[in-house]
């Protein structure tokens, strides 16, 4: 019995667009992530009084005072709640 060689696949064309003027899938993919909140970029030591952000750098109105500060890390001591060491682009002086 003869063997058929299997013919090659053709390229799938690009999915529709989800909407009239949306960017293609493949132009989407190249964007860059969303980055952490750069903060202020201010140097934290220990009594600093800060604010925490949320995503996208926005407040989340909780405040606190820096205890304890490394190269990226700070130890807050946050008025409503105990302690936590906080990545310090979440955080801004206030």
């Amino acid at each position: 019995m003869p063997h058929k060689p299997t013919p090659k696949l053709r390229k799938a064309p690009q999915p529709p667009l989800s909407y009239p003027g949306a960017p293609a899938d493949s132009d989407r993919a190249r964007k860059p992530a969303l980055a952490e909140p750069s903060g202020t970029g201010q140097d934290f030591s220990p009594g600093d009084r800060v604010e925490a952000l949320g995503d996208f750098g926005i407040p989340t109105g909780e405040f606190g005072t820096v205890r304890r500060v490394n190269e990226e890390d700070a130890l807050v001591k946050w008025d409503d709640d105990g302690r936590i060491r906080v990545h310090q682009p979440w955080l801004k002086k206030v």
